[in-house]
């Protein structure tokens, strides 16, 4: 894989979104931000967090890895929500993407969990594996 295969998939017509999105990330965000993803804090891995990919705005991102992680608050439960949410991660994953997701609640209330699921996915995608 290119260094910059993921960077295929920018899309700079949101930046101005994703730029207003970090300065607005939720509280979960923040502490999975600050807590586990932040400088290279994961595997040696580098993620950014709320990047343009395609039409969307991934919440963190391992362009190395093309993996995608998103945390999931209650304005993702209705029937719709979830519909565009199904639509989304289908339409990253066919462009290559690993999509994982976590609850709001599961990232504030066990961030162990949620951190060694991320590391599982990470060694998963080093190893050519598919989950």
């Amino acid at each position: 894989m290119s260094r910059n295969s993921a960077f295929n998939y920018y899309n700079k017509d949101l930046r101005p979104n994703a730029r207003s999105l970090r300065k607005n990330m939720t509280k979960a965000e923040v502490c999975l931000w600050k807590y586990g993803l932040r400088k290279k804090q994961r595997m040696g891995y580098t993620f950014n967090r709320q990047r343009p990919v395609l039409n969307y705005i991934a919440d963190f991102i391992c362009k190395k890895l093309k993996l995608i992680i998103e945390v999931d608050g209650s304005s993702h439960d209705s029937p719709e929500a979830f519909e565009y949410d199904q639509r989304r991660q289908r339409h990253l994953e066919e462009a290559g993407f690993r999509v994982i997701r976590f609850r709001n609640k599961d990232v504030l209330t066990n961030m162990d969990a949620v951190l060694m699921a991320v590391d599982k996915v990470i060694l998963e995608l080093e190893n050519g594996a598919e989950s």
